[in-house]
């Protein structure tokens, strides 16, 4: 079972006991807290929901020399992975940075090719390949 599951399982099991349990003021501080929680949960399952449907649309074997999903693409600066933000990946000793088309990067490298540049924080970056 996945954590977020497992996690609204709990909070649900929290919140019958809490409805069995003491009364007045404290009672209902109790179950609006359990409550937020799980609604907190829910939102963390349906984020990860949608990032799986994400990487799922994902071609392992396609190439295309233009940025887009499920590309990975070598600047002079770092290495990036074109899917979801998920933050650094570090393969073989080398550091990718997964992010998606939607970031501030991903908007600057969406549609170029290997030989463009693009300016990141006053930075020009080169895009050398696209794998």
């Amino acid at each position: 079972m996945a954590i977020s599951e497992k996690g609204l399982q709990q909070l649900q099991e929290s919140l019958s006991a809490e409805t069995k349990s003491s009364a007045g003021d404290k009672h209902e501080t109790g179950r609006a807290m359990i409550q937020l929680e799980r609604e907190q949960l829910g939102n963390q399952l349906a984020n990860i929901e949608a990032e799986k449907e994400i990487i799922l649309k994902i071609d392992p074997s396609s190439k295309s020399q233009i940025i887009g999903l499920g590309a990975v693409v070598l600047t002079s600066q770092h290495h990036y992975f074109i899917a979801t933000s998920i933050g650094k990946i570090r393969l073989n000793n080398t550091d990718y940075y997964a992010l998606s088309l939607g970031s501030p990067i991903g908007q600057l490298l969406s549609g170029k090719r290997a030989g463009d540049k693009f300016v990141f924080r006053n930075q020009e970056i080169e895009i050398l390949e696209v794998l």
